[in-house]
């Protein structure tokens, strides 16, 4: 094949088809767990989390609710995945090669989200968010007092007992929850997230009529979802997403797109006849609020 400009751009317009097809048709999690939030900067400042509005009866003046001291931003990271396209493969009509390779970079751009968003549940143990405590901790400061979101127990369905131990003691926590004034939150659990090692006991204790003898209460309280990003094989978690602010946030100031470098007179193609093509992306993840999630790290019985 002549390298021309029509026919490289012919080349890789091809590319960019087949990097938006996998793209668009590539599964995808994040949005069960996690909101998306819109960047227009460096980086955004979350500062409202601590001090989020919620209606009281009018008599007087307004209560004004005034943003703390302490901020939590989270600043924008670049990505990028990068194939390099030899000059010799156009000219011997070598291109089928590259068909994978774009599929491969458009299917890992659109499952970026997913990386950022379950890499957050993973390091909820050991990172802060916005109150500056890890996100699942057991002293949270509320109105001078500890509130935990963090367990230990294996989830079970052992027993009626060992499911009250651990599931059922994570739903009573949750929904106890509330604000700086001491009212109630109204957190309704909804997602039980599990690794792929938790996955048969997660849909047992979901859609099980009973545990021996007993009833289970449990049945039908929470959607499954069974997520492959999870590193640790005993840690689940319970979530609450019916609200408008979920408990993971996925910041996107670029979302991934495609890229290509075909300018003959650019240095590598120049000096290594090499042309490029890939994904980039202006991206980052942070935490919600604390309380509409809880974490066990499935280590005790």
């Amino acid at each position: 094949m002549l390298v021309n400009a029509s026919n490289l751009k012919a080349i890789f317009v091809n590319l960019r088809t087949v990097f938006n097809g996998a793209f668009a048709t590539a599964p995808s999690q994040w949005q069960q767990v996690a909101m998306l939030v819109p960047s227009t900067g460096r980086q955004n400042d979350y500062a409202w989390l601590s001090r989020f509005p919620r209606m009281h009866r009018w008599i007087g003046e307004k209560a004004v609710k005034a943003l703390e001291a302490s901020k939590y931003t989270v600043v924008n990271d670049d990505f990028e995945a990068t194939v390099e396209v030899d000059r010799n493969d156009i000219e011997d009509d070598q291109l089928g090669i590259y068909k994978p390779q774009a599929e491969m970079a458009g299917f890992s751009a659109a499952q970026l989200p997913d990386e950022i968003v379950f890499e957050l549940v993973n390091r909820g143990f050991v990172e802060a968010c916005y109150d500056g405590q890890y996100f699942f901790d057991t002293d949270h400061p509320v109105a001078g007092k500890s509130v935990t979101n963090k367990g230990t127990k294996k989830l079970s369905i052992a027993s009626l007992a060992a499911a009250q131990a651990s599931y059922g003691a994570a739903r009573a926590a949750m929904k106890s929850m509330k604000d700086d004034e001491g009212r109630p939150l109204n957190i309704t659990p909804d997602v039980l997230l599990v690794p792929p090692a938790l996955e048969d006991v997660a849909n047992l204790l979901m859609t099980a009529e009973r545990f021996g003898n007993d009833q289970n209460p449990y049945k039908g309280t929470a959607k499954v979802v069974v997520a492959p990003w999870l590193i640790s094989d005993t840690a689940w978690f319970l979530l609450d997403t019916t609200k408008p602010v979920k408990p993971f946030i996925y910041q996107e100031r670029k979302k991934p797109a495609f890229v290509e470098q075909t300018d003959p007179q650019a240095d590598d193609v120049f000096n290594r006849k090499k042309y490029k093509f890939g994904a980039e992306a202006r991206v980052s993840g942070g935490y919600g609020f604390w309380q509409m999630a809880y974490g066990s790290t499935g280590t005790e019985a």
